[in-house]
């Protein structure tokens, strides 16, 4: 197994880490941020601390990657794909950060990992695609919605002969508990994602025999989500904070608390890798719905929800055509 293609995929694998870094910072800190609970900087750091703390909690998502999605491609052609599987979603991952979409980087990882089997005759685990990845993507986000709507009609309810000045304040201080935990939330997602392509890259090169973690991957992924974390998402950013519904610190502690309890319980329960943005963005949704349905955004919301179902086909289109080009050049 040559070498250099194994450094150079596991270098790919870092940096789409660090794109879903700064592509996904917004999912734990935007709320926050609008409502004025943190500044931008300081909620960064802080999201990138506990994004670092997060990778560390588990290992069974990342089991679901490396074992789930598609059989672990042998021999010069494997590294090719799962090279390939990267670069799509990489590719995806800048263009809506671009244009301020915020899409799942996790799918589009999905995407890229299926798109890049087809193309190169590596089985795919259509079960276990639509058991850990279809079922969850769909059903996350419904729970969100209705979860996120309950919590803030249950804290209008305990809050409702309380000073609106009084309850906003002290909200704002809980926010930076609730961002934390959004944020732990996103390291345990995210990161492990990661460390499963990057296992598979180590299974191919005959590095490592089996699926447990070498601490290093750890380590690295953490360290690259957290840096990415840190350089921010601005575009993303604004439209989650702003243009779906404007948020006071009871809405953004209810969005962000709903988020990271749906993360929790699909990570330690089920091991399916979930999209952080799915469930951070329909918990706003639903949690602005409480308010008034139109005060929420739909048409934006609408645009949202187009891209989660463009995400996966477009990385698996982008995937399978850099195979090809990779095959072509290097096959």
């Amino acid at each position: 197994m040559d070498t250099f293609a194994l450094v150079v995929t596991v270098g790919v694998a870092l940096f789409f880490t660090y794109t879903n870094g700064f592509h996904d910072s917004a999912n734990a800190i935007a709320t926050s941020v609008s409502t004025r609970a943190l500044t931008p900087r300081a909620a960064l750091l802080m999201a990138a601390v506990m994004n670092l703390a997060g990778a560390f909690l588990g290992s069974g998502v990342a089991k679901t990657v490396s074992e789930g999605v598609i059989e672990t491609p042998q021999g010069d052609k494997g590294m090719g794909i799962l090279f390939a599987a990267l670069v799509g979603a990489i590719a995806w991952n800048l263009v809506t950060w671009y244009f301020g979409l915020p899409s799942s980087s996790s799918h589009a990882l999905f995407g890229g990992m299926v798109g890049a089997a087809l193309a190169g005759g590596t089985e795919v685990i259509w079960g276990g695609v639509l058991e850990k990845i279809v079922i969850p993507m769909f059903l996350s986000p419904l729970v969100g919605l209705l979860v996120g709507y309950l919590v803030m009609a249950a804290i209008m309810w305990i809050f409702r002969k309380s000073g609106p000045h009084r309850t906003k304040r002290g909200f704002r201080i809980a926010q930076t508990v609730s961002a934390a935990g959004m944020a732990l939330g996103h390291g345990l997602q995210d990161a492990q994602k990661t460390m499963g392509i990057v296992v598979m890259a180590l299974v191919i090169a005959d590095v490592e025999t089996g699926d447990e973690i070498p601490l290093w991957v750890k380590i690295a992924s953490a360290v690259m989500l957290s840096l990415g974390t840190y350089a921010g998402g601005w575009r993303i950013m604004r439209t989650l904070g702003r243009r779906i519904i404007e948020l006071d610190p009871p809405q953004g502690f209810a969005a962000e608390t709903t988020a990271a309890s749906v993360m929790y319980t699909a990570s330690f329960m089920f091991q399916a890798p979930i999209s952080t943005t799915h469930v951070i963005t329909s918990a706003i949704m639903g949690v602005g719905a409480t308010k008034r349905v139109n005060a929420v955004r739909w048409g934006v919301a609408k645009n949202i929800v187009l891209g989660w179902f463009i995400t996966m086909p477009a990385a698996a289109a982008v995937a399978a055509l850099s195979f090809y080009v990779v095959n072509l050049l290097f096959g």
